[in-house]
């Protein structure tokens, strides 16, 4: 096939995308427009421009560039914002680490991604110091130490900074102090070329490296203010985490609209609020999680009615139909979507339309709650059958497996080439997930066929959850499965066989003991919030029947809200 014409690429007509140009043009255009607002602290976009340079030239002079991965443990703060655009301004990509996540979990990320420096916000820094412990210790004598930097936060106790500053950690601002401001940054040559690395918490025992590439960063960054129709100045919360993807990759598209980022370090309803009072924040994401606790906040935390119309996108866990309504009656506009670390984030919308508008609450919430039609950066979503490969039809009943393709799918695993041949096979990402296709086109998860429970938005791995209860002496055989949680919406639920001798008469009290022994092994969102003791049924090849746990979990009920 031949173009009409035969006129080459050059400088002048072609470069590689990427969001990192956003920040240069906001700065040049709002120089003194307010970018990053933390606490007392408040940045505009010519300072955050300039601190961006200097972080990428404080490591351009340490040799941290191209081929090199910096992480990043921090909350909400500025530091963690500046390092999407900072870290990769140097060449390096830019690895955001969960902080919820425990310091042997944090050990593997570290080491599997080979992080040539360390950023760990001071609250956290204990947690970066015994993740690197362990890496020493199971090194043999090869341990290369990474450098590490501490930010410092004048809402935290004082005592953790000094810790870290006596451990031989740089404090962070010290650090942008050796770079440049007016630093010549380079753009990427070629836009595949990585710009963030994020974990999974996948179903195996180690969790897989997602490789996003620039020119997804850039489509998807600007994809997310179309499909919310978020315009020129926004007034963007950070309630959901930065270490989620990027923050949806909602991190780049603030800088293209110019618009105003507001962190917050710990999430809470009075927070929320307080901030859409005082800031007149128009714009925030969160998962169904972060909602249910907005709807069931008391009347002292809130302040209604709002004093404008607030836009909310969830995601992460199909949000209860209840929960929507509710925030619509308190006036949030909420945008349902849905996606993976693999897809930069949500990739899906359930786009409204006007025809809706007339239907009974009920109705809309039910609608609302699907997960909708591909986004306007995504080109390929599908439901296929798992047997053979074709698209189901859309009659809303038949149950098959959501795959999508497109600009914004990962570059990969990273050292993973097998599991990368499976979940890209026949040239779909495959995602795992169950779901119908109605007749309208939309699409509706049903179930997850890897058993992923997703408590407040956080995946959890059954697996990894079963494999720490089979450590605990009484513990003979242990089955995982979500249960309904009315805060977090799912929460891991244990069916537990105890071993034979084993004293059964206070169950009670040994049920607090495994979740006890649990904590002491695993994240804290990741213990069981229910033990049932008691045989777990099986086939007749002895393979447990999760199938039975997950409507023995039904029965029981959601996992009550505490009322203290």
């Amino acid at each position: 096939m031949r173009d009409i014409d035969d006129l080459p690429k050059n400088a002048a007509n072609y470069m590689a995308l990427t969001p990192l140009w956003f920040l240069e043009r906001a700065a040049t255009v709002h120089p003194a427009r307010k970018a990053v607002v933390h606490a007392s602290r408040t940045y505009t976009w010519l300072q955050t421009y300039r601190r961006c340079c200097c972080l990428a030239s404080a490591l351009s002079r340490r040799s941290v560039g191209v081929g090199s991965t910096v992480a990043i443990i921090a909350p909400n703060v500025p530091a963690l914002y500046e390092a999407h655009f900072g870290i990769p301004m140097s060449g390096a990509v830019l690895n955001t680490v969960n902080i919820r996540l425990n310091a042997s979990t944090i050990a593997f990320l570290l080491g599997h991604s080979q992080s040539a420096v360390v950023i760990v916000d001071q609250e956290f820094f204990t947690l970066a110091e015994d993740a690197l412990k362990i890496m020493k210790e199971k090194s043999q004598g090869k341990f290369k130490h990474p450098l590490l930097i501490v930010i410092a936060d004048e809402s935290c106790d004082p005592k953790a900074l000094r810790y870290a500053l006596g451990k031989g950690a740089i404090e962070y601002e010290k650090f942008l102090e050796s770079g440049d401001p007016e630093f010549a940054w380079k753009p990427p040559q070629d836009e595949w070329q990585s710009i963030a690395l994020g974990y999974t918490s996948g179903t195996t025992a180690s969790p897989k490296g997602v490789v996003l590439h620039h020119r997804g960063a850039y489509l998807m960054s600007l994809s997310n203010p179309l499909i919310w129709g978020m315009t020129e100045g926004a007034v963007y919360l950070w309630t959901l985490p930065m270490f989620h993807c990027n923050g949806w990759c909602f991190t780049w598209s603030l800088a293209a609209l110019c618009g105003t980022n507001i962190c917050l370090r710990q999430v809470t309803a009075k927070g929320v609020y307080s901030a859409i009072a005082k800031y007149g924040v128009t714009h925030f994401c969160g998962a169904p999680v972060v909602l249910n606790t907005i709807v069931n906040a008391p009347p002292k935390d809130t302040i209604l009615p709002l004093p404008h119309v607030v836009h909310v996108m969830t995601a992460g866990a199909a949000p209860p139909p209840a929960v929507l309504s509710a925030m619509s009656q308190k006036g949030f506009r909420v945008t349902h979507t849905y996606g993976l670390s693999e897809t930069y984030g949500p990739s899906t919308v359930c786009a409204w339309k006007p025809e809706w508008d007339s239907l009974p609450p009920e109705t809309q919430a039910r609608l609302n709650s699907r997960q909708g039609v591909r986004y306007i950066g995504l080109e390929g979503l599908d439901v296929i059958s798992t047997k053979t490969g074709q698209p189901v039809p859309a009659d809303g009943k038949t149950i098959g497996e959501i795959v999508i393709r497109g600009n914004v799918v990962m570059k990969g695993y990273l050292k993973n080439p097998k599991v990368n041949e499976e979940t890209f096979a026949n040239g779909w990402f495959h995602s795992g997930d169950l779901g119908v296709k109605h007749s309208d086109g939309y699409i509706e998860i049903k179930d997850r066929s890897k058993d992923i429970i997703i408590s407040g938005g956080e995946n959890i791995s059954s697996v990894e959850v079963e494999n720490n209860l089979y450590l605990h002496p009484a513990v003979l055989e242990a089955s995982v499965v979500a249960r309904v949680d009315e805060r977090w919406g799912e929460s891991p639920c244990a069916f537990v066989t105890l071993k034979p001798g084993v004293d059964k008469s206070d169950e009670q009290q040994l049920a607090e003991d495994i979740m006890r022994f649990c904590r002491s092994k695993m994240p804290a969102y990741w213990v069981p919030k229910s033990v049932v003791f008691g045989p777990l049924p099986k086939t007749a090849t002895g393979k447990i029947q999760k199938h039975v746990l997950r409507a023995k979990a039904k029965e029981l009920g959601p996992v009550k809200l505490s009322k203290l």
